[in-house]
């Protein structure tokens, strides 16, 4: 027994205005930095670079994905485009831990055979780029906790800015003292912020598509709260997953006294087991599906559901 609901765009918001303009920011600091890096020979310039491509990239990627999340559910995909987030947060994800190694790889062998670095053109594109990011970064900021699309974005950014941040330092030390090594140590942190977040972002969406239970939920918690009903004899079977950001949703089956199909009680237990798992814990979960049953259909289900 469950209620009906209706999935169009359950849940979804619309952020595509922040991330177009975010995305056009980033595109023209791109073409600069690409041109800044053929100049200069830069690692640290060419890996931001290649950062800046992959957030443009990825960017767009949510722009698209922020848009198909806002289709309509329909009896082909009961849940709308609703995952694309997550998808498209794993793909940012992966690309950036290739990223991420390459620089580091890169980043070791030129510590022993740097080339010549002009301090002064390596400063001019770091400050752009830094601009360009920090411009991005207030665009996207408000709302970056919204969805794993906006989060992956911020992140790109953020870590874009940070390896700025490492271009200029480089130039300044390149221009004061000329070590030629401070743009290869310079790159192998960009590298260092990179993989971290890459690899906790790509941790969260394959649990989400793992359908592990959301984090904050504790199923035994859950549970117990559960059998306090009046008429509940047991709760089994119970699954919950994370669709997208801010959809969780929970299903069990729930023996009740043999009577309550009788006397009327089985609606109302199932009212009082959706307000349960809606109001009672951290992760409020609106979307539930209850199987009420009596004790004896136990005894013709499949050995598989416990």
């Amino acid at each position: 027994m469950s209620h009906d609901h209706d999935h169009v765009a359950l849940g979804a918001e619309d952020h595509r205005g922040r991330l177009a303009v975010a995305f056009s920011i980033t595109a023209a600091i791109l073409v600069a930095q690409a041109i800044g890096a053929l100049l200069t020979g830069s690692l640290a310039l060419l890996v931001d670079t290649a950062h800046m491509l992959t957030d443009a990239s990825g960017l767009l990627l949510a722009l698209v994905t922020a848009s198909l999340t806002l289709r309509p559910a329909s009896s082909h995909r009961t849940w709308g485009y609703r995952r694309a987030e997550v998808l498209a947060a794993l793909g940012q994800a992966a690309v950036l831990l290739a990223v991420g190694v390459y620089v580091l790889v890169e980043g070791v062998q030129r510590l022993f055979g740097p080339p010549e670095i002009p301090s002064t053109e390596l400063l001019i594109f770091g400050i752009i780029g830094l601009v360009g990011n920090v411009a991005s970064m207030l665009v996207l900021a408000s709302r970056r906790t919204a969805n794993f699309n906006l989060r992956a974005a911020f992140l790109e950014v953020l870590n874009d800015a940070l390896g700025s941040v490492g271009v200029i330092i480089a130039a300044i030390v390149i221009a004061t003292t000329g070590w030629q090594q401070a743009d290869a140590i310079a790159g192998l942190l960009i590298g260092a912020l990179i993989l971290p977040r890459a690899v906790k972002l790509l941790r969260e969406t394959a649990s989400v598509l793992l359908e592990t239970t959301p984090p904050g939920l504790d199923l035994d918690q859950v549970r117990a709260h559960l059998v306090e009903i009046d008429h509940v004899r047991e709760v089994h079977d119970m699954h919950a997953s994370l669709i997208a950001t801010g959809l969780p949703i929970i299903s069990a089956h729930v023996v009740v006294e043999e009577g309550c199909f009788n006397d009327g009680h089985a609606p109302r237990i199932l009212d009082d087991l959706q307000e349960c798992v809606a109001t009672h814990f951290d992760v409020p979960v609106e979307h539930s599906t209850f199987q009420i049953e009596p004790v004896a259909h136990r005894d013709h289900e499949a050995p598989s559901h416990a």
